[in-house]
């Protein structure tokens, strides 16, 4: 008999605001039902640049991912900033090459999340706001639970297939790369 491969995930974000919004969005979406499933590298507030721990992180997680025995998904979480999407994948990617790892590819179980300007973006547009992605003026949440009612708004989108025009760009995205990724 073969024994049942355990599953996990391995979060990487900035902050704990991506982290309170991607375990909200996963056990709603029924990907992490406990949280020995579920491990996180989230940036300590303070000690350098959050997007560069990221960056740091998910190169080394990747390579890690690859030569592990467990049926294993890298989700990783990185504000767009002034860069965008297209950007902070291209910076993902160089980041790969210059320490030697094999980019991601599509038999890779990686993920990558880019809200831009960051998350608060995302959490202004599910709370119902019309959001303009070039400003970067939405406020942070006075607690990071206080977006759980906006990351069930997206459960459902999701499980709807359909988000409520105008959605941000970077949100759409990010929708698409869940789908390939786990659709």
């Amino acid at each position: 008999m073969t024994p049942q491969r355990r599953v996990q995930y391995v979060l990487v974000c900035e902050d704990q605001q991506h982290e309170v919004f991607a375990r909200r969005f996963l056990r709603r979406s029924g990907f992490v039902t406990n949280n020995h499933q579920l491990r996180i590298e989230s940036s300590s507030r303070g000690i350098g640049a959050a997007d560069a721990f990221v960056r740091d992180t998910y190169v080394r997680e990747l390579a890690a991912g690859r030569s592990v025995h467990v049926d294993r998904t890298l989700l990783v979480i990185v504000d767009g900033d002034r860069y965008g999407v297209e950007e902070r994948l291209r910076q993902l990617s160089e980041a790969c090459k210059q320490l030697g790892v094999e980019a991601r590819s599509a038999a890779d179980k990686v993920a990558i999340f880019v809200p831009t300007w960051n998350i608060e973006t995302w959490i202004a547009y599910l709370g119902g706001e019309s959001v303009d992605e070039r400003a970067k003026n939405y406020p942070k949440l006075a607690r990071a639970s206080d977006c759980q009612p906006c990351v069930n708004e997206l459960a459902e989108m999701c499980r709807r297939r359909e988000l409520r025009e105008p959605a941000p760009a970077s949100l759409l995205a990010a929708c698409r790369e869940y789908d390939e990724r786990f659709g």
